[in-house]
């Protein structure tokens, strides 16, 4: 058979039949651009992606999508909540994750982080008949059963005075296990030996709080008490701490230093805490000792002081006390009080343990995932005047500048013009933002930028606690703060913080977008977003966001404050103050999960 042959005609009629659909084609790609570009029809369309995106995020790019999204603005939706089940979602503390860990030394029971892209971008949700917390100070006594409804504790450790539950409330009587009477009885007993009123000490370290009596009762002593425990087999000790407004943190002395500086604390107490402070070469006991303040007490009750079959473990613990030369105040009964040394340590002289100093490099400040070391921080190797008995009396303290704020330049100079300016600052919030301290709304606050503690020291007459966060990638100024008598913690902002959901009544941060950025670059370490629906977690619902920063910040922190379900106003900074800052103040609302 031969090929068909067409006429001219034809030929040319079927060319331009090709060209007419090539034409058509392009010009109506060009129209449908116009009508996603400039028409309703485009935002529509847009709309149920990003809808779509707000369903999944699982995939890390389509997480990395909606990050970007939110972050311009481009979005109509809020967050999608958390499931059911994630109410209590500690990130770092995930058990279903860190139970793969390795058991040496604890070390699946500290931090463990997911990477971002591993995160579900989701709100935690409240419990099923959340109610907003008892104010304080009824709930140091009592708090609303609903809220965390676990009676674990409450059955196992009721009859030791832990905690009851009563009617839609749980109850704490102010026991322990060692302290069944009342940990007010208790700290009389310890009162025989130790200047607990007065003023001489100030800040305290309670080691496996349980849920905090220790540190309820010693507020009647102007003694300011950071509790903390691990998330462990009790079922949220350290929430329900927090839900009591007592503070605390979750953490486990395991293969790393606590996240503190040398020398911070007036008192460290261990009531059944069950560190086995003399294992691996005492490396324990030799973090507490890194956290003492010289002159400061280490108290210790239950095992193995004098407990049955545990006389190897006391005579060790002894042993350990005496080659850092602490002086024994008293044995009374199950409870062993010991003083440490003002001046250097002794331990250049041969000792049971073969304990050594550090050396002179060592920075005994580094606290941030920092290993622990088997040597003893010597005193020489921190420049100041911060031993008990030589820093001034609470709360005259809180006011002078203490000498480790050398640590920046013209260091006296900066911290009285630091506490003038939050003195004003705190004065405008609460007489023009109509901010609610000083109010029973509330009671736990943290600033995530706490420089020298002066937000919190303009708060003083409040009846607030204040957990000052001093970012890991900043100047170390935590010291100053424990010198002042206050309390906080070390924290890289790019990570979920070390806490249960629904923590804090009031979250200040000054300088937010500083928290992301890398240091020596412009560029972002993380993202803004995932640090605002962290704030979300640790925030109370109806509680209340403080952040300062440039206008071009504070409208990008507006914009991502729709999506998590905040109500937001921005407003001018107060008068005298300089910088382009503003200010905006956000209420987390109370939203539930529908039946």
């Amino acid at each position: 058979m031969g090929h068909l042959n067409l006429p001219a005609s034809k030929r040319n009629a079927r060319q331009w039949k090709l060209l007419d659909i090539v034409s058509a084609t392009f010009f109506g790609l060009v129209l449908l651009f116009f009508l996603l570009v400039f028409t309703p029809l485009g935002d529509s369309l847009a709309a149920s992606g990003r809808q779509a995106l707000l369903m999944s995020t699982s995939d890390p790019r389509q997480r990395q999508r909606l990050v970007a999204l939110i972050e311009a603005g481009h979005h109509l939706k809020h967050i999608e909540s958390c499931p059911a089940d994630s109410v209590d979602h500690m990130p770092c503390e995930d058990p279903r994750r860190n139970s793969q860990l390795s058991r040496e030394m604890n070390f699946y029971r500290e931090r463990h982080c997911p990477l971002p892209d591993q995160t579900p971008l989701c709100l935690i949700p409240p419990p099923r008949g959340y109610k907003i917390p008892v104010p304080w100070p009824e709930s140091l006594s009592k708090i609303w059963h609903a809220n965390m409804p676990y009676n674990k504790i409450a059955d196992r450790k009721g009859h030791q005075g832990w905690m009851k539950e009563s009617g839609p409330y749980f109850t704490f009587p102010g026991g322990g296990t060692m302290f069944a009477d009342g940990a007010d009885k208790y700290i009389d007993k310890l009162k025989q030996y130790i200047p607990i009123t007065g003023g001489t000490l100030r800040t305290a370290l309670d080691m496996g709080c349980g849920v905090a009596s220790f540190g309820g009762s010693m507020l009647s002593e102007n003694i300011l008490t950071l509790s903390f425990a691990p998330r462990d087999s009790h079922k949220a000790q350290i929430q329900f701490a927090l839900e009591r407004g007592i503070p605390a943190f979750v953490a486990m002395l395991g293969t790393r230093r606590l996240p503190f500086p040398a020398f911070s604390f007036d008192i460290v107490h261990c009531s059944r805490c069950l560190i086995p402070f003399t294992a691996y070469n005492a490396t324990y006991l030799i973090e507490v000792d890194r956290l003492l303040r010289p002159g400061g007490y280490l108290v210790i009750s239950g095992p193995p002081v004098q407990w049955p079959k545990q006389d190897k473990e006391w005579a060790d613990l002894q042993a350990v006390a005496r080659a850092l030369c602490y002086e024994l105040i008293a044995v009374d009964g199950n409870t062993v009080i010991w003083k440490k040394p003002v001046g250097e340590s002794c331990l250049s002289n041969q000792n049971e343990f073969g304990l050594e100093l550090c050396d002179e490099s060592d920075d005994p400040n580094y606290a941030w995932y920092f290993k622990l070391k088997k040597c003893v921080s010597g005193t020489s190797s921190v420049k100041g005047e911060y031993a008990v008995g030589t820093i001034p009396k609470w709360p005259q303290r809180l006011t002078k500048a203490p000498s480790r704020a050398l640590v920046m330049k013209n260091g006296y100079d900066v911290f009285e013009a630091d506490s003038r300016r939050w003195r004003r600052r705190v004065a405008y919030y609460k007489n023009t933002l109509n901010v609610k301290l000083g109010t029973p709304a509330i009671r736990n606050i943290m600033d995530m930028n706490a420089f020298f503690g002066g937000f919190a020291a303009a708060l003083t007459s409040d009846p607030v606690w204040v957990m000052n966060v001093i970012p890991a990638r900043k100047s170390s100024t935590l010291s100053v703060i424990y010198d002042r008598g206050l309390i906080g913690v070390y924290h890289d902002w790019c990570e979920p913080f070390s806490t249960y959901p629904r923590t804090y009544d009031l979250i200040h941060v000054s300088g937010i977008e500083s928290l992301i950025k890398n240091p020596g670059s412009n560029k972002n370490s993380c993202s803004l977003v995932d640090l605002m629906v962290e704030m979300d977690r640790m925030l109370r619902p109806e509680g209340t966001v403080v952040v300062r920063d440039s206008p071009e910040v504070i409208d990008k922190v507006s914009r991502i404050a729709n999506t998590v379900s905040w109500t937001a106003a921005v407003h001018d900074k107060e008068p005298g103050s300089n910088g382009r800052e503003k200010i905006l103040v956000a209420t987390k609302n109370l939203w539930k999960l529908p039946s």
